[in-house]
């Protein structure tokens, strides 16, 4: 763990390296470009970087590589849903067929923030209860209780720091919502969803954007109770202590 700050420098700088790399290759072939940043968007595999980290810190503390399934080319990602058939996960981890944990990689960045996040709320509470009724109608073994968990990357620019107008035309917002920023708006969304046990870990990075320092890897972590550290210092000691009881 005493490297992980310059391991997470590497993973944001991936992050923006690859969505320039992206943004730049396409249309190469067709000829067809998405419109302004979507082009980059529409790349994926750009939190590949932080798909790679939690893999790697995973198998160092004992977990087998075999056992963690990746969103990768050629691989089969899903796990049965209740309200759906089955979604498809970025990362989770089974062991002797019993499933240990699963994460929700995710980014926001600009210029569009307003609709984007009420959706990355939606499959934010969405995603979990879903699962999480699976898990109680008996998708999975239920001597053991998955750890789920949902990692954001957010953009570090005016538009997501700046205070946000609500729009109340029947009845009040809570407070906590009130003048906030979209960055503020996602730290208390990412907390509510721990504190409600929705998610057994919960992580917020912001960073900015390639002009601003990203591809340098430049980040912050804005909240002490979603930082990576604790997000996966939490997701090693439920996958290791629930490997010590299922397996021989």
């Amino acid at each position: 763990m005493k490297d992980l700050t310059s391991e997470i420098t590497k993973a944001v700088r991936f992050f923006w390296k690859t969505r320039s790399s992206q943004s730049s290759r396409q249309g190469n072939k067709t000829g067809v470009r998405d419109q302004g940043r979507r082009t980059a968007a529409t790349g994926g595999k750009q939190m590949d970087g932080f798909t790679l980290l939690i893999r790697d810190l995973l198998v160092k503390n004992g977990v087998p590589k075999e056992s963690i399934v990746l969103n990768q080319k050629g691989t089969r990602v899903e796990l049965p849903g209740y309200f759906r058939p089955e979604k498809q996960w970025d990362l989770f981890v089974i062991v002797e067929n019993h499933l240990l944990a699963v994460i929700e990689f995710k980014s926001h960045i600009g210029p569009s923030f307003g609709n984007n996040y009420n959706n990355r709320v939606e499959e934010a509470v969405g995603n979990a209860t879903d699962i999480w009724t699976a898990y109680r109608e008996k998708a999975f073994p239920l001597e053991t209780r998955p750890w789920l968990g949902f990692l954001m990357l957010l953009e570090d620019t005016e538009r997501s720091v700046n205070p946000v107008a609500v729009m109340e035309p029947y009845f009040p917002v809570f407070e906590e919502f009130r003048g906030a920023s979209y960055a503020h708006r996602y730290k208390e969304t990412l907390t509510r969803l721990l504190r409600e046990r929705l998610y057994d870990g919960a992580c917020l990075i912001m960073s900015p954007n390639e002009e601003g320092g990203g591809l340098k890897g430049h980040y912050l972590q804005p909240a002490p109770e979603l930082t990576f550290e604790r997000f996966v210092t939490s997701m090693i000691a439920s996958v290791t202590a629930n490997m010590k009881s299922i397996t021989p």
